[in-house]
């Protein structure tokens, strides 16, 4: 089976959501065979990723940083989403963190980082904004010969 992870950012701007998307079908699309993904379900990068995977008939692994990570969520919708994707898991792993700090998201990150066959980054390419950011799980899944495909218009630029 052919595992895909996914790292990337929260926020993508809605002119950059189309081709994102189209970028995120493409990857998930073109593996015959059984696919397993593998997401945190963050809003933004993480939940898309997982609800493409899903219509794929990928099985999905959610890697969840912290006991607390729902309160994380900004709005009801992100919340929402992140609920009803989890109920779709076939796996979950939860970190061993009883509060979302970027320890926790780091460790969820290069867990996935080191479960996957492939690393799909929706990043601009910009260092990480903190520990565990999506630029930071690039290098983490590079330095270990991972192949990464990042997904970003170019010239994009994030809020």
């Amino acid at each position: 089976m052919k595992r895909i992870g996914v790292t990337g950012h929260r926020s993508i701007p809605d002119a950059c959501l189309p081709q994102v998307e189209a970028g995120l079908r493409a990857v998930l699309g073109g593996h015959p065979g059984p696919l397993e993904a593998l997401s945190s379900l963050a809003d933004g990068a993480d939940q898309m990723f997982a609800a493409i995977a899903l219509e794929y008939g990928a099985e999905l692994t959610v890697v969840i940083p912290s006991g607390d990570y729902e309160d994380t969520f900004r709005d009801g919708g992100g919340l929402a989403a992140y609920r009803r994707l989890r109920q779709r898991a076939t796996q979950e792993v939860v970190m061993a963190f009883p509060r979302s700090t970027d320890e926790a998201y780091y460790a969820a990150g290069t867990y996935i980082a080191d479960a996957c066959d492939r690393l799909v980054a929706v990043w601009d390419g910009l260092p990480a904004r903190g520990h565990g950011g999506t630029g930071e799980i690039v290098a983490y899944a590079r330095a270990l010969g991972k192949p990464v495909t990042v997904i970003w218009p170019e010239g994009a630029a994030r809020d």
